[in-house]
């Protein structure tokens, strides 16, 4: 039995609520079966063992156990979580906004719909390459709490990266103006999964390429792009009202723009 993925289970508990169940049906995804791109076709296979890319992979994570109780470990910690919410919180710096879930329904909804959808492909793919965990391999400490389904739920590709890429990319189309920040954001949110020891280098990039793929697809889909320009309404509003406290922002975009490894 396949694990679900912290994406899968983050848009399961925002479509689970009360007043969800009472307003909508749970959402489908925006992708039919002939259009979610297939990842086992699209990825390459991950390092083989042994290979200089794979003793690289090994170098990395022996190199940031030293960041543990460092601030980019702390932002690494802060990036755990997969819920809509605490993507759009994660990315309020990077949007110069401030969104939740009850201002920006339209995005949150987007954005779980999505993750649904994503969730699954990124954990079909996962049991078809089967790499294991970069702390499964090496000894060293983790950001996260070990656990049997984080051992079960393979390296290979980041379904954090993918989520994180995928939400930088649409948000990224809704704010052109503040595309670099956004992207820098998107790609510092799978770089610590590294830092946290959970994942390897070559799945974080397996993770972006992934995510590219499925915006790419996205755009081509008329009821995503209908759900598209209602969500990026709600992020206009939110830019022209701006940031209520931005004082951790700088400190947010200095640790993003320096190279976690």
């Amino acid at each position: 039995m396949k694990l679900l993925t912290p994406v899968i289970l983050a848009a399961l508990a925002l479509v689970s609520t009360p007043a969800l169940a009472q307003d909508a049906p749970r959402p489908a995804g925006y992708l039919t079966p002939e259009t979610l791109p297939d990842a086992g076709l699209l990825l390459p296979a991950p390092p083989a063992v042994g290979s200089a890319r794979d003793e690289a992979d090994r170098d990395v994570f022996r190199k940031t156990r030293a960041l543990e109780g460092s601030p980019r470990w702390a932002l690494a910690q802060t990036d755990v979580p997969t819920a809509p919410a605490s993507m759009i919180i994660n990315f309020a710096c990077a949007l110069g906004a401030d969104l939740t879930p009850q201002t920006a329904p339209r995005l949150n909804m987007l954005m779980s719909r999505i993750g649904l959808q994503l969730g699954a492909q990124v954990a079909s793919v996962k049991d078809l390459f089967k790499r294991p965990r970069p702390y499964l391999i090496q000894s060293g400490p983790i950001c996260v709490p070990a656990s049997h389904e984080l051992d079960e739920s393979p390296d290979y590709p980041s379904g954090h990266s993918t989520w994180g890429f995928a939400n930088a990319l649409i948000l990224a189309q809704m704010a052109p103006e503040r595309s670099g920040q956004i992207l820098a954001r998107g790609r510092a949110y799978g770089e610590s999964r590294v830092v946290c020891g959970v994942h390897s280098p070559s799945a974080v990039e397996a993770g972006r390429t992934n995510a590219a793929a499925i915006v790419a697809a996205l755009n081509a889909s008329p009821a995503f792009r209908a759900d598209f320009e209602a969500a990026r309404a709600e992020v206009d509003a939110a830019r022209a009202r701006g940031l209520a406290d931005d004082r951790a922002c700088a400190a947010e975009a200095e640790l993003i723009a320096q190279t976690a490894y």
